[in-house]
């Protein structure tokens, strides 16, 4: 057995199936077979249960499915840092962020920084903050553009802006014309929200529960365009950061919303006790004077 096997048990059990994972890993299929036997071998049991329509992972699988997983992710992370550290000027940057800052900050950012390092590739990930969080933890991503700011113990922290939130309402809605408005004006209202595992979510609903209510949530996503654009359909009303909804033409109107606490921030993360690339801390460095 080999790493190679390793990695190709991997994608057989992720697909299970024999055809499926051969195609994907651009490979016959008895080259796969005798690659499983190998694995199977090394670990001296079955791996799978052989069914009519294809293979099913077994107990023992699973086990070694972790345990490969976790030994491809180390190679693939020393692999990264080895290169970084023979070429910094072209190294990989593993960056992670939130959907709401996609049309925002971050391409501001990677165009700025693409001028002074035309050749640093980025691995972006496009989450939500929880799974940022673990990504930071894991090693899965080096910096993270997310908010509110993580642990402050396990993580560092560089403020990039701070969003004003506003209460977005349909066309012709009686708020549209106001220059502020307090969040309980809208507490009858139909609200358009995050999913309920995503960080603005979590956000959104303590700014309700201070402001005294609890919202009726009629519609929810994972894209804050989605969530613009149902408002522009008078579905109902949503908070939003001002601005952060670009490109669209829903007709929604964003009022700000009064009160200090009615903001976001967001900020540049990274994991305090563990070492950043040549090419991470180039760019944590860039953005920190951005």
């Amino acid at each position: 057995m080999n790493v190679t096997d390793l990695r190709w048990f991997v994608v057989l059990a992720e697909t299970e199936h024999l055809t499926e994972a051969a195609a994907t890993l651009q490979t016959s299929q008895p080259n796969l077979s005798r690659s499983l036997r190998r694995v199977e071998e090394a670990f001296g049991t079955r791996l799978f249960e052989r069914e009519h329509r294809g293979l099913r992972l077994n107990p023992y699988g699973r086990i070694v499915l972790e345990g490969a997983r976790a030994a491809a992710g180390a190679l693939d992370s020393a692999q990264q840092r080895i290169d970084a550290l023979l070429d910094p000027e072209s190294g990989t940057v593993r960056l992670a962020f939130l959907h709401s800052v996609a049309t925002g900050v971050v391409p501001d950012l990677l165009t700025a920084f693409r001028h002074s390092a035309p050749s640093i590739r980025f691995a972006l990930r496009e989450q939500p903050s929880h799974d940022i969080v673990q990504d930071l933890e894991s090693g899965d991503a080096e910096l993270a553009i997310t908010g509110p700011r993580p642990d402050k113990h396990t993580f560092g922290w560089h403020l990039l802006e701070r969003q004003r939130l506003c209460l977005y309402v349909p066309p012709g809605h009686a708020l549209a014309g106001r220059d502020r408005v307090r969040l309980a004006e809208a507490a009858g209202e139909p609200f358009i929200a995050m999913r309920s595992d995503f960080g603005f979510r979590r956000l959104t609903d303590e700014l309700c529960r201070a402001a005294g209510f609890t919202p009726a949530v009629a519609f929810e996503s994972t894209d804050l365009t989605t969530v613009d654009r149902l408002v522009g359909a008078g579905l109902g009303v949503a908070v939003l950061p001002g601005g952060a909804v670009r490109g669209t033409e829903s007709g929604a109107t964003g009022v700000p919303l009064a009160g200090v606490r009615a903001r976001r921030d967001i900020g540049l993360a990274w994991h305090l006790h563990r070492e950043l690339s040549p090419a991470a801390e180039r760019f944590r460095s860039f953005v920190q004077a951005w």
